[in-house]
């Protein structure tokens, strides 16, 4: 990081511009880079909208480690959270997102999304505790991101949920998906602890549990709020951070 910043220094006069429109230009241009990557892989590789969705549901997702690397003010992803969500309902009328949410199926998942980064760092910013918002958003972004596509290009063991077919390959891959997220943040703030392993394990199967019972892509509300939720309540009861 330290040899970007001096990299960029070299080019531009980054000592006079706010530190925050820094930060706030290096998160719009990973966002800008996601979407333009999904647009030239659905050009040249793909006619799959679940493919393309996926792409974009994984890559701008990970944003949230950006915000937290560099310590974003709680205000600029409030903001992005709201323009986002007014622009993801929107798309649902007119095509301002084409093949986001083209899947086959009525879903505001797309809007979930963004409204569930806007409410996790609302409320994990304000706490000093980003990561547990981190752990959400990824939970959602990598173990929902993988487990869709898992199950749709190799699931063969299917179950039905509420009228929705689901596949035991997915779920799993989203339990394991979920663990390791989980810990891999928890243990890099709390430490090596056994309290730390078994609350990344109960969060991983409660993630699980309501990407199975979800509907009308409302698992982009429930399972990253859920997660960070769980993950923050069950380290205050165990003693950790």
């Amino acid at each position: 990081m330290h040899f970007v910043v001096s990299l960029l220094n070299s080019f531009f006069d980054l000592q006079s511009i706010p530190p925050v429109w820094v930060q706030s230009a290096a998160v719009a241009i990973w966002v800008l880079l996601m979407l333009i990557l999904a647009w030239v892989v659905n050009r040249v590789a793909s006619n799959d909208p679940e493919v393309i969705r996926k792409i974009v549901h994984i890559g701008t997702g990970n944003v949230i480690l950006l915000a937290w690397w560099l310590d974003i003010p709680p205000i600029v992803g409030i903001t992005a959270s709201i323009v986002a969500s007014a622009v993801t309902l929107l798309s649902y009328q007119f095509p301002i997102l084409p093949g986001i949410n083209s899947v086959g199926r009525k879903s505001f998942g797309t809007f979930f999304y963004a409204v569930s980064i806007g409410v996790l760092i609302a409320w994990f910013w304000t706490l000093q505790k980003p990561h547990y918002a981190v752990l959400g958003i990824l939970v959602m972004t990598w173990g929902d991101g993988l487990a869709a596509l898992v199950g749709q290009k190799i699931g063969q063991n299917k179950y039905n949920v509420f009228g929705r077919q689901k596949s035991w390959e997915g779920s799993l891959t989203m339990a394991v998906v979920s663990f390791i997220i989980s810990s891999s943040i928890l243990v890099s703030v709390q430490g090596n602890l056994w309290q730390t392993w078994l609350i990344s394990l109960t969060v991983a199967l409660v993630a699980t549990g309501l990407e199975v019972v979800s509907f009308l892509g409302i698992d982009n509300l429930t399972v990253p709020i859920g997660s960070a939720a769980l993950a923050y309540v069950l380290s205050q009861l165990m003693g950790n951070v």
